[in-house]
């Protein structure tokens, strides 16, 4: 594992191992154990794509390893007038350890990774949300005991989120049904390979997305950059929320799962959010432990 570009470049024994570190990592920040596993290493942070819980996370993640973070804005990058992406790889390269980028297109992020020297962290694309599902699957993994053999309904928009969970969870053995629009379907790269090597399903019925579901997923409707789609989104996914008629079709002990910020009384109702607010928020707080696990193994001994 030299990056972490995308949840398919990743086997499952080293989704399994990063599961297995954040769980670790987490339990020596819960009970104060200095766990300074990065002391001396800087992690360059790009922002095409502004954030609460990627910044924060990654930031206080990296001062608790014991090494330092830098915010770096494309408003205050050279990479924001028109420097190459390939240019700015190889100069961040000489002065850091890592790069995390929040940004809008999977080639930057692949780009950086080809012409850089240093692990490159996908904080989020358009395309994928590595570290979230890695977040995602710690968390039901504490709640529910086990991954394999359980099934996550995902209910809405099939972007970035769907993408990865759908990789994220059939790598570890789960069953994942996708409840979205014939207009918003997932990558039909990522659906293909689903298709050929686990159990996915995908409708527009969203009661029959949710049966028998052991957390169901749901995000917001337009996600950032998609503000002009707003109208028309809110039209085409009317009906497309996770109220309790939706979770009466889950299993009567099932999870709900937010990746944040939420919409109360669009993708998601106020009732629901609160009924499950301890799983979203710890699912919020996993980034952090998450994240941390990655940092580790890919910088701890370059």
């Amino acid at each position: 594992m030299k990056h972490l570009l995308k949840l398919s470049d990743l086997t499952s024994d080293e989704i399994l191992d990063l599961l297995g570190l954040a769980d670790q990592l987490k339990f020596e920040n819960k009970n104060g154990i200095p766990h300074h596993y990065l002391e001396g290493k800087t992690l360059g942070m790009i922002f095409q794509k502004s954030s609460t819980r990627t910044r924060v996370s990654f930031e206080t993640g990296m001062y608790q390893l014991g090494g330092h973070a830098l915010f770096l804005s494309s408003r205050d990058l050279q990479i924001g007038r028109g420097e190459p992406v390939e240019d700015t790889a190889r100069v961040l390269s000489r002065y850091l350890d890592g790069i995390m980028i929040r940004t809008y297109q999977q080639s930057e992020v692949e780009t950086l990774a080809k012409y850089g020297s240093i692990p490159v962290i996908n904080g989020l694309t358009d395309y994928a949300h590595p570290c979230q599902v890695l977040a995602d699957l710690q968390t039901i993994r504490e709640y529910k005991g086990a991954l394999s053999g359980k099934k996550l309904a995902f209910i809405g928009d099939g972007n970035n989120m769907a993408n990865s969970l759908i990789v994220g969870c059939i790598k570890m053995g789960m069953r994942v049904a996708i409840g979205c629009p014939k207009d918003y379907m997932p990558d039909s790269g990522i659906v293909e390979w689903a298709h050929s090597t686990g159990e996915l399903l995908i409708t527009e019925d969203i009661y029959e997305a949710a049966e028998g579901a052991d957390a169901v997923y749901t995000d917001v409707w337009s996600s950032m950059g998609m503000e002009a789609e707003t109208e028309k989104r809110k039209k085409d996914f009317a009906g497309y929320c996770v109220d309790s008629k939706l979770m009466d079709h889950a299993k009567s002990d099932a999870m709900v799962l937010h990746c944040l910020p939420a919409h109360r009384g669009e993708e998601i109702t106020a009732e629901v959010l609160e009924a499950h607010a301890g799983e979203i928020f710890d699912e919020a707080e996993n980034r952090l432990h998450a994240q941390k696990a990655v940092m580790v193994k890919l910088m701890a001994n370059k």
